[in-house]
C-alpha cells in the first residue's frame, strides 16, 4: 500500500528534514516485507494566497492543493488537533487492516498554520491528532514519518514498540 504525505510548505535543509528522510528510507526498506510504503512527501505552496487575502481564503487555497495532491488516495488521514489521539499500535492496526482489505493508496494531509478546511476533514477516513500540544509543522512531518516507520515495524513483527 503506497503512502502519500501532502503538506503545506517546504522544509529547508534542516534536522527535521533529515529525520523525515531517515524514516522515509527505513520504511522503504520494510515496504516489500509488509506491503506498507513507499511513502512520498509532497510539499505544496499556495500561490496567490497571502496574509492580505485573509486566513480563510488562504486555508481554502491550501485545502484545494492538498485534495488535489491526495487525489490518488483511497483513504485520507487528516492530521488535526481535534482528531483521534490513538496509540502507535492502533495506527499500525488501522493501516494494516486497510492494506489487507486491498486499499492501494493512503494519503496524509498536513495543513498550514491556519489548519485544514472542513471539506478536507469531512473527506478523511480518520482525523489523527498528535495530542493537545502545539507542534511545529516541520516537526509534525518528522513525527508522522517516524510513526509510519513504526507502523511498518509493528506489522513486520519487529520488537520496535514496547507497551
Amino acid at each position: 500500500m503506497r503512502l502519500i504525505v501532502a503538506a503545506i510548505g517546504k522544509l529547508p535543509k534542516s534536522p527535521e528534514r533529515e529525520l523525515v528522510e531517515r524514516y522515509q528510507t527505513r520504511l522503504e526498506q520494510l515496504a516489500r516485507t509488509v506491503r506498507l510504503g513507499p511513502a512520498a512527501l509532497v510539499e505544496l505552496e499556495a500561490r496567490g494566497a497571502d496574509a492580505k487575502s485573509g486566513a480563510a481564503s488562504k486555508r481554502l487555497a491550501e485545502g484545494a492543493l492538498l485534495l488535489k495532491a491526495l487525489r490518488p488516495a483511497e483513504k485520507i488521514i487528516a492530521l488535526d488537533e481535534r482528531g483521534e489521539n490513538c496509540s502507535s499500535s492502533k495506527l499500525a492496526d488501522r493501516l494494516g487492516g486497510w492494506r489487507d482489505a486491498g486499499v492501494g493508496v493512503v494519503g496524509f494531509a498536513i495543513g498550514g498554520a491556519d489548519g485544514l478546511t472542513d471539506d478536507l476533514r469531512d473527506q478523511a477516513a480518520l482525523r489523527l491528532s498528535f495530542g493537545q500540544l502545539t507542534w511545529p509543522h516541520a516537526l509534525a512531518r518528522a513525527m508522522l514519518f517516524e510513526q509510519l516507520y513504526r507502523a511498518g515495524a509493528l506489522l513486520a513483527g519487529h520488537p520496535y514498540h514496547r507497551e
